[in-house]
């Protein structure tokens, strides 16, 4: 799907994050080279704590904005666990639904997600990629480790960007 036709299909909340997210982005990503820098022993900590307070207020399936617009990681794991429940070989899988991208890793080959229902439900929830269980990775440990995939982020999911918000407010640098 091309930049354009998201943007277009995108509700309006959602172009708000993202013009946000863009504003901010060069304040973000100076606070992230400082925090890269420093890491703080209390991080990991701040960043779990922030992130279950957003999930408390926050209801992925009225955006599912991740699955509309970006593909997970699927490893080998997930690839061969998906497979089996569809009945099919790990190859045939691949081959309907994944590439290979530039980073070597496979990806969807569409976008939204083909196991995203309507609804916003997940087809493939209980076995869905690991990449989509831990997806915003705002609660990871080595928080420090993952500074450039979380800005990112806060382009795609409104709680990402309220984590780093939140962040910034939490552990001034």
């Amino acid at each position: 799907m091309d930049e354009e036709r998201i943007l277009e299909e995108m509700p309006q909340r959602l172009r708000h994050l993202r013009q946000r997210a863009k504003d901010e982005k060069k304040e973000n990503k100076r606070y992230f080279q400082k925090l890269g820098r420093r890491r703080p022993k209390e991080l990991d900590a701040a960043v779990a704590l922030l992130h279950e307070e957003v999930f408390q207020d926050t209801d992925c399936l009225q955006c599912a904005n991740c699955c509309k617009t970006t593909s997970p990681i699927f490893r080998d794991k997930d690839i061969e666990r998906i497979a089996t429940h569809f009945r099919v070989r790990p190859g045939e899988f691949v081959e309907k639904y994944l590439h290979i991208d530039e980073d070597g890793d496979y990806v969807l080959n569409t976008a939204p997600c083909p196991f995203l229902g309507s609804d916003n439900y997940c087809s493939v929830y209980d076995i869905r990629p690991k990449a989509c269980r831990e997806y915003p990775h705002t609660d990871r440990k080595n928080f420090y480790q993952i500074l450039d995939l979380t800005l990112k982020n806060t382009m795609i999911c409104p709680a990402a960007f309220e984590v780093v918000k939140r962040l910034r407010e939490a552990l001034p640098m």
